[in-house]
């Protein structure tokens, strides 16, 4: 397949997905105590590296705000960005190395046993938090660094959180932000819903690209004409600036061979691999879902390809690197194809930190607040827990405390929350719903009863209660034929509860039979069948 089949809308995806990544990696760098240009680092190595290896058509890989405590700690723990970020950036290799073994011994199986509950619950979550971070941005309040995803706003000044920023940004409040991110969002509204309607060339150039560059253009004359309504410089992307290649080449760090000898480097490696390979794959499911193509990434080649990338970030001075719902979800927004969008807007940092740093300083993060605004509502739309509340609370409890869970914690321990209780509903559902087996009965009256019950194919320890209850509740006196002609394999815990019931059954005059297989070992399948 021709890579550059779908240029005409990777490219515009790219641009804008180049916008939105570049302070999001500069944010989660302060957020994480890292020096700023580790976050772009990751960012430019997410998209070039990763994005070629990877299978995932949409998905956008960088610096993790999930990982971001994780990394801050293990800066501090090992001394400092001075004395202790070459041992950090080794765990970083050391993760990489880790992940790659996962991919090749086929661990992405993982993220196909997240339910769709806690997924759905995780992007609505992620878009809610958006939503509510990017509000004080939007007026001009500043002091929580772009990508910093937890509920404590640790990097703010008075320790603010995500709730109480929205009461503290009135006292932050600046016209100039205001106009900016308004007319932004007036853009993004005019053009998704009248502009690219009418016709193509609206398509072609995505509207969060325009209104990006309305905030620079806007920048750029009000210091000409009315300088109390331009922004100052911290209202604006912050991006360091390099001379040239050499320069920058000169300010990144390095792990040292010593480093790989320290038994916490390994430690901390290992840790950050586990962590980043579960973002991973969270990231790819909830990705997979919004893909209005529904294709399906495959996730050991997942694992190997940012694997690949945590290594080359760790060896020149990146921090670790996810693949990111926020960047992948813009991406879609945007009207992204294939990888090649998520290839593209890495080269498309490199380029602009070498070239154009300066350029790049001009955007407003009001501009950025309006886009990400509306990348949050169609993530956390009202529609979806109408959805998810028809659908029952075996769907819609697990949806709302992982939507709670995230804007209250963070990401992982949102999910994690969301997966217990889940995990609660299917134990429960198991217990009540007896669907691994048939129940036949006949006879009664002066005839003593008989019941026949079909096991399934697969008989597990999560049927054991449901098991017992329709035991329990077969009448004294019965005959009972257990048929297990159609069972493949039954567990030794629903086998106990049955040949315990067998030992009681004289008390209650119950006469048992078994027919077919009873072994806990699989049988093989019958040909035919």
């Amino acid at each position: 397949m021709n890579p550059f089949a779908h240029i005409k809308s990777d490219l515009p995806a790219a641009i804008v997905v180049f916008f939105v990544a570049v302070p999001l990696c500069l944010g989660i760098a302060v957020a994480s105590g890292a020096p700023a240009e580790s976050g772009l680092i990751a960012g430019i190595v997410g998209g070039i590296v990763v994005g070629l290896m990877s299978g995932s058509p949409l998905g956008v890989s960088g610096p993790a705000a999930g990982l971001a405590v994780i990394v801050y700690t293990a800066i501090e723990d090992f001394g400092g960005i001075e004395e202790g970020f070459h041992l950090f950036l080794a765990s970083v290799v050391v993760a990489g190395a880790v992940q790659m073994l996962l991919g090749f011994a086929r661990g992405g199986v993982v993220g196909y046993f997240f339910p769709a509950s806690v997924i759905k619950g995780m992007l609505a979550g992620i878009g809610l938090l958006i939503v509510l971070k990017q509000i004080p941005h939007a007026v001009g309040h500043d002091t929580d660094p772009e990508g910093d995803l937890s509920f404590d706003q640790a990097a703010s000044e008075g320790g603010e959180t995500t709730l109480s920023s929205l009461t503290a940004m009135l006292d932050d409040v600046t016209l100039g932000a205001i106009i900016v991110s308004m007319t932004a969002l007036a853009i993004l509204i005019l053009w998704e819903v009248v502009l690219s309607k009418k016709a193509k060339v609206f398509k072609l150039i995505q509207g969060p690209l325009v209104a990006v560059m309305f905030g620079v253009g806007y920048q750029v004359l009000m210091r000409r004409i009315a300088p109390d309504l331009a922004l100052s410089d911290d209202h604006l992307v912050d991006v360091p600036a390099y001379g040239s290649f050499a320069e920058l080449k000169g300010n990144l760090s390095h792990p040292t061979l010593a480093a790989f000898g320290t038994a916490q480097v390994w430690v901390t490696g290992v840790t950050i691999a586990i962590v980043a390979s579960l973002e991973t794959l969270l990231c790819v499911e909830a990705t997979d879902k919004l893909d209005p193509y529904k294709r399906t990434t495959p996730t050991n080649r997942e694992l190997v390809a940012q694997g690949a990338g945590n290594l080359a970030s760790g060896l020149i001075g990146g921090l670790p690197i996810t693949q990111v719902i926020v960047r992948s979800s813009a991406n879609i927004q945007s009207g992204g194809r294939t990888k090649l969008s998520a290839i593209l807007h890495g080269f498309f940092i490199l380029i602009a930190v070498l070239a154009v740093p300066q350029i790049l300083n001009l955007v407003p993060l009001a501009a950025l607040a309006a886009v990400l605004l509306v990348v949050g509502y169609k993530l956390a739309k009202p529609a979806t827990f109408v959805q998810m509340y028809k659908r029952g609370p075996a769907q819609f409890v697990p949806f709302v405390v992982t939507v709670v869970g995230i804007v209250r914690t963070d990401l992982l321990t949102g999910i994690a929350i969301g997966m217990a209780v889940a995990i609660f509903f299917i134990l429960l559902g198991h217990y009540r719903n007896s669907h691994f087996l048939h129940i036949e009965q006949s006879g009664g009256g002066s005839e003593p009863r008989q019941v026949r019950m079909r096991l399934a194919e697969e008989v597990s320890f999560l049927n054991k209660g449901a098991l017992q209850k329709e035991l329990d509740a077969i009448e004294d006196g019965s005959s009972l034929i257990l048929d297990a002609s159609a069972t493949r394999q039954i567990d030794y815990d629903a086998l106990e509860i049955i040949e315990d019931f067998e030992e009681s059954a004289g008390r209650r005059s119950i006469t048992v039979e078994r027919i077919g297989n009873f072994s806990p070992q699989a049988q093989p399948r019958q040909s035919g069948a």
